[in-house]
């Protein structure tokens, strides 16, 4: 993932004011409990690029109402701090408080006092973020009510019962916060699978982004990390004038094979190579250097690059079918291949090329065969579906597995293919229902689904499981994102990156609207594409983040990356068109 340049700060920077006061009742920058510093005040850290806040220490005589106002000001200190917060707090429970994840809002009801010592407040528009940053969704009605109760200490009422999060404004988040990825291993340990995160972008980047690392992934069934289990780190991760990271953790190496170090170490040059400071970076565990196969113990961050989770010397062109044959090459030069695929017309309505562009798989017979066969040289075409009954697109992941999807009387069934290998596997909230079209991530880990309702469709998404010899043996019950649009019907859908999807939902029948979503479910912001266009009937989109993604329409190809667009042509009789994968 491509982490959002600081220019993008700047924009925050100017906005803030205006965010604060319109972000609820609860930011006062000019006059209440926290003071904005300006961008031009010196301060000791680094605030990102956008205005240092102070938060102000409680009042003498302060009503509940306004000791609750002040509690939450002070939680949007920035740089981070809590000190002051923790003023607000009863002494008992100071001591221990220290929030575990972080929620922000929309909107915030003022504090209503309902007795002398309890003040309720509503939160709207509220979602959640765990201790990594990652993503958990919206907050129930009932979770949206911050109740407080409050005591008598030296005659000033304090808080006894802090909220177990950090609650902000969506606006201070937005303005401070960039989603970027910890990367993990599939079980397999053959490419890095990005987890999608929240970070503070501050002097504390390294070290947040390495703390989230060390503490693993949520499912180790769909990843895992060769980091120590019982390791912590050191303290911070300072990086020197050079943009030398220095990651020390604190516990017991363990014995890994030269393959596994090497795993391991480029889990931690993907992760750190978001941060724009850092070049290269150090690791010691115990005390113990840890060093690469060639005794070398200052790692580039760019290391590891055969583990990329979009596929290693993956494929760039665009491949499609014109007039029946497979075409490969760039908007406007599709030209046929000159494998078997190009020569002949099979009678395919729709096509997928595996990441390296050796291999294609065909869907013929009206939606009932699965044909592969290499994309250049002459080796014969095989069978490796039939009897079917309505198959999606298929998909390729990264280890050459072929996924299909069958849209069965019964409903979806999914199934993979590899060689003379393959199963059917459940996907519970897919499985069985009525599915229009599905993507399988270039790492193979995760399944996204259209899902077909009886007023709007839904996206929904799959963890893919696999044992640490790299089978398939389950997936995670799907999981439906939150809709960026109103309720409706879905077109297509696109990677936009490795860990977000482009979504191409119907306006009217000569309309439609793309947005972007997380495949976490969280929202894309300004990093995401937001457009609305005519004649759209699908997408081309790649999880490399360079990669154009394209809207194609009955006149061509719309490159959704710009904001003047005017649609390239597209050779005639071409009707299917995609990237790999």
């Amino acid at each position: 993932m491509t982490r959002v340049p600081r220019a993008r700060r700047l924009l925050g920077a100017v906005l803030l004011p205006l965010l604060l006061l319109t972000g609820g009742c609860v930011g006062m920058p000019e006059s209440g409990p926290v003071v904005g510093a300006g961008v031009g005040d010196e301060v000791d850290a680094d605030t990102g690029g956008v205005p240092a806040i102070d938060a102000r220490a409680p009042q003498e005589g302060q009503s509940a109402t306004e000791v609750v106002r002040g509690f939450l000001d002070a939680m949007q200190a920035w740089p981070r701090e809590l000190t002051t917060a923790k003023e607000y707090l009863s002494s008992d429970v100071a001591a221990t408080w220290n929030p575990d994840g972080l929620v922000t809002y929309v909107e915030a009801q003022p504090p209503q006092s309902t007795s002398s010592d309890r003040v309720s407040l509503r939160l709207a528009g509220a979602d959640r973020l765990d201790t990594r940053g990652a993503f958990q969704g919206a907050l129930s009605s009932y979770e949206s009510i911050l109740q407080f109760s409050l005591t008598t200490e030296d005659d000033q009422l304090r808080i006894t019962n802090p909220p177990a999060d950090l609650v902000v404004p969506q606006t201070w988040f937005e303005a401070r916060y960039d989603q970027l990825a910890l990367y993990f291993l599939a079980p397999g340990g053959d490419v890095l699978v990005p987890e999608p995160v929240f970070v503070a972008d501050d002097d504390k980047l390294a070290s947040t982004l390495i703390a989230g690392l060390v503490a693993g992934p949520d499912d180790e069934r769909a990843a895992r990390s060769l980091l120590p289990p019982d390791v912590s780190l050191e303290l911070s991760v300072p990086v020197s004038d050079d943009g030398t990271a220095a990651i020390e953790l604190t516990g017991e190496a363990t014995a890994l094979t030269p393959t596994e170090n090497a795993q391991m170490l480029a889990q931690l040059a993907w992760t750190l190579r978001q941060d724009p400071d850092i070049e290269a970076f150090t690791l010691s565990i115990g005390g113990q250097r840890i060093r690469l196969a060639d005794g070398e113990d200052r790692i580039p961050v760019d290391a590891g690059a055969r583990l990329d989770p979009t596929g290693y010397q993956a494929s760039s062109l665009l491949y499609g079918l014109r007039d029946g044959l497979l075409v490969s090459g760039t908007p406007g030069s599709l030209d046929p291949v000159d494998g078997p695929f190009g020569q002949s017309d099979l009678g395919a309505r729709s096509v997928a090329v595996d990441l390296r562009g050796e291999r294609a798989a065909e869907v013929t017979g009206g939606g009932t065969t699965v044909l592969t066969g290499p994309v250049r040289g002459d080796e014969d075409v095989v069978t490796t579906l039939q009897d079917a009954t309505d198959l999606a697109a298929p998909a390729w992941d990264h280890s050459d597995r072929l996924w299909l999807l069958d849209r069965t009387a019964d409903g979806a069934e999914i199934r993979w293919s590899r060689g003379r290998r393959g199963s059917v596997v459940e996907v519970p909230g897919i499985t069985g229902e009525q599915v229009k079209s599905f993507l399988v991530s270039r790492d193979g880990t995760r399944l996204v689904a259209v899902v077909r309702l009886a007023r709007s469709d839904e996206v929904r998404v799959a963890r893919l499981r696999q044992d640490q010899r790299g089978r398939v043996v389950g997936a995670s019950r799907a999981r439906a994102l939150e809709p960026q649009e109103a309720p409706g019907r879905i077109v297509d859908l696109a990677w936009r990156t490795a860990t977000t999807i482009a979504v191409l939902n119907r306006l009217s029948p000569a309309s439609g609207k793309v947005s972007t979503i997380g495949v976490d479910g969280a929202p894309t912001g300004l990093a995401g594409i937001t457009t609305t266009l005519g004649g759209a009937t699908s997408l081309a989109g790649s999880p490399v983040p360079e990669q154009v993604v394209y809207a194609v329409t009955g006149s061509g190809l719309v490159d959704l990356s710009v904001a003047v667009r005017g649609p390239q042509v597209l050779d005639e009789g071409v009707t299917y068109v995609g990237y790999v994968g």
